[in-house]
């Protein structure tokens, strides 16, 4: 009996040009315009596949306000954006978002098919449902759709563009120009989906590349997001507070997934990382320092708010009590405000010590590239997660990323020096999904023995 493939850390980037902060932009190694600068993304993808990285990642919203962070106020459309870089690169995946709450799944199927087939199957698409409730007035609606309704929607769209995914098996198209037959028609499908939120006929017009479909990822931390990412996706990125709020993340997500007749080893949970690092311990304590010292207290109140559906914390007394917010809809992202509320009843803070609570970078990684690289294994070695998103903006931090801690995972065996594979689902590990309309006929013909 063969005995089981050791694990391996996932490090995937987050393509953030400006920064999703306050202070990135002030860098002055950085492009004022690198949020929308594509040059700045191919840059930074090929040196992200350069260190062997599984996967490069686009996070997106279809709502902002004057107080929304820089990167998010002027930036590229992800899948616009993925397309440019697929062509600028050849081994690392390319992750981008796009809500089920606002698209139709044809579009959605067809455009990630697209990326697919350009990249030679290193597409992945992170699954949201939109949190932001000002994102309806841009959609021709006068009303955000319930957060419930939002899932079950979700649940039914992935299922829908899945299933266009497979509209043409692998063998559909002979190219037989002596017989002069192009397409075998008995390989082509329509999908006839009639559902609660969706009818679609299909078929696609678009085949399947080499790994079949593209990877999905999810992105929810409430009740409804974990059960959508245990039965939709091959890996997360979801906020976690910390190690044990991650270890409990870790194995919830991973118990739903068995439950539901999946293999929990086949979701990658990978929770976003932004280090600090200097030389010695010491030094990045004083960085980290210093940073907090620039935060400006009004913005890490917008930032809270941004949970709540941009509710304004700044008409509240700073150092009472975290007002009661339970007249609020906890219609935007549900999950990250209940965790809120809930740590600051538990924790008794007051507003002000929420705000830095909720808008410092974690603790863990702070520290000597030795002192990193320990916290990235204690968090993969105790089941906390599976990897890391690393969020790129300020070149000096990535460059001391890459050179400095990715050798010292690489040295103790835990991260790749080399590429074995050139598909997404490759790097992570994942089998190619047999084509569903395959699949019926291979176990027709076994029934039929």
């Amino acid at each position: 009996m063969s005995s089981p493939r050791p694990r391996h850390i996932k490090l995937g980037a987050i393509l953030a040009g400006v920064g999703s902060d306050q202070t990135s932009w002030l860098d002055p190694e950085l492009n004022g315009d690198a949020s929308i600068d594509i040059d700045w993304y191919i840059d930074n993808a090929r040196l992200a596949e350069a260190a062997r990285f599984d996967l490069v990642f686009i996070v997106d919203s279809p709502f902002i306000t004057p107080d929304t962070a820089p990167h998010f106020l002027n930036r590229l459309e992800p899948l616009t954006l993925l397309s440019a870089v697929a062509v600028a690169t050849s081994r690392i995946g390319l992750v981008g978002t796009l809500t089920t709450s606002y698209w139709e799944p044809y579009n959605v199927a067809r455009q990630f098919a697209s990326l697919d087939a350009i990249s030679h199957g290193r597409a992945g698409w992170n699954v949201v449902t939109t949190g932001l409730e000002g994102a309806s007035r841009n959609y021709g609606r006068e009303e955000h759709i319930d957060h419930a309704v939002r899932y079950r929607r979700a649940r039914e769209f992935v299922e829908v563009v899945q299933g266009l995914w497979d509209s043409y098996e692998d063998d559909a198209f002979p190219r037989d120009r002596e017989r002069r037959v192009f397409l075998d028609k008995s390989r082509q499908h329509a999908l006839n989906h009639k559902g609660e939120f969706f009818s679609v006929a299909g078929p696609l017009a678009l085949s399947r590349s080499k790994q079949g479909q593209p990877v999905i990822f999810q992105a929810g931390v409430s009740d409804e997001g974990r059960d959508l990412a245990a039965r939709i996706a091959d890996g997360t990125y979801a906020g976690v507070d910390d190690f044990d709020d991650a270890r409990a993340y870790y194995a919830d997500v991973k118990a739903r997934a068995a439950a539901l007749g999946c293999d929990p080893d086949q979701i990658h949970l990978l929770p976003g990382l932004t280090p600090i690092i200097a030389d010695t311990d010491e030094e990045a304590r004083a960085l980290a320092g210093a940073q907090r010292g620039r935060l400006d207290e009004g913005k890490l109140l917008v930032q809270l708010g941004r949970a709540f559906g941009y509710h304004d914390f700044r008409q509240y007394p700073l150092d009472e009590p975290f007002p009661d917010v339970s007249n609020l809809s906890l219609n935007s992202y549900k999950g990250a405000a209940e965790r809120i509320i809930r740590t600051a009843r538990a924790e008794g803070l007051t507003l002000r010590q929420a705000a830095w609570r909720f808008g410092r970078p974690r603790d863990d990684f702070v520290g000597s590239p030795e002192t990193i690289a320990d916290s990235i294994e204690r968090w993969f070695t105790g089941r906390a997660a599976d990897g890391f998103i690393y969020r790129i903006s300020r070149p000096g931090e990535f460059a001391l990323f890459r050179e400095r801690v990715v050798p010292i995972l690489q040295a103790r065996g835990l991260f790749r020096t080399e590429y074995e594979h050139d598909t997404l689902r490759g790097h992570l590990g994942l089998p190619v999904p047999e084509n569903r309309w395959t699949r019926e006929r291979r176990l027709a013909a076994i029934a039929a023995e």
